[in-house]
């Protein structure tokens, strides 16, 4: 499906959780990786490097913040000077503070704004020139069922999540006449060490597989097929487009 033919794509946040998911997964579908997160997390890093190695491809690693455009650029600029080229950018790093919005901190609020929003923009500008000069390119931001409908604790997380969904649609047809699909999957209760911090109680956890068409949660590799997808030319007309993945347990 892919028609990978030795692509490179580029995964943000890909230490661990859905990044090193949709990193490796790439990796088996014949992509060259590129994988980033923060310098702290370099030990996850080499661990996804390794697994992607292990598949017969190769891998490229940056540390970096997405929340510092300096710093992305850099990053950026180094995947490009190995690679020669970023042929996908996969927006997954993001962050979650659980917060009632009556005692949500400034720091907490600028926290997820800065890496869930600001990060998308940082990494889409950064790779955007490459892309525009060859006139081809996919964009895909992980986004959030909750940009659907935030639910208590997380006001802050679904407004930034709502906002890569506009920032997705907007870009898209800012840069559709060079050739560049931008879309968002937005992934319902993932388990990630991010998902475990939804799931909570046991009771929970029985509440989420019970909403959910599927009777189950979500797994990191749930979202590889629709990631690729989006990513191949068997998408080539679909941009500017939001992607529930959540097994069912939102329909809209």
């Amino acid at each position: 499906m892919t028609q990978a033919n030795g692509k490179v794509v580029f995964v943000t946040g890909a230490a661990g959780g859905i990044g090193r998911g949709l990193a490796v997964g790439f990796s088996e579908a014949g992509y060259d990786v590129a994988i980033s997160d923060l310098p702290g997390q370099i030990d996850g890093l080499q661990e996804t490097k390794a697994a992607i190695v292990q598949n017969g491809r190769t891998a490229y690693v940056q540390t970096m913040d997405v929340a510092d455009k300096t710093s992305v650029v850099s990053a950026v600029e180094g995947v490009l000077a190995e690679a020669k080229r970023i042929d996908v950018l996969i927006n997954n790093a993001g962050i979650l503070r659980p917060s009632t919005l009556d005692v949500l901190s400034e720091e907490d609020f600028d926290a997820t704004m800065n890496i869930n929003v600001k990060g998308v923009l940082f990494c889409s500008q950064a790779v955007l020139r490459s892309m525009q000069e060859r006139r081809a390119g996919s964009i895909i931001n992980i986004a959030s069922t909750a940009a659907r409908q935030g639910r208590p604790t997380q006001g802050h997380y679904a407004a930034s999540k709502a906002s890569v969904v506009t920032l997705t649609r907007v870009l898209a047809q800012e840069v559709g006449e060079f050739g560049i699909r931008v879309n968002a999957i937005c992934p319902g209760v993932i388990v990630t060490e991010m998902g475990r911090k939804v799931l909570g109680t046991e009771e929970e956890q029985r509440y989420w597989i019970s909403i959910a068409a599927l009777r189950r949660l979500g797994e990191p590799q749930d979202l590889v097929g629709p990631a690729l997808f989006l990513a191949s030319e068997q998408s080539a007309y679909v941009t500017g487009q939001t992607l529930n993945v959540c097994g069912g347990h939102r329909f809209d």
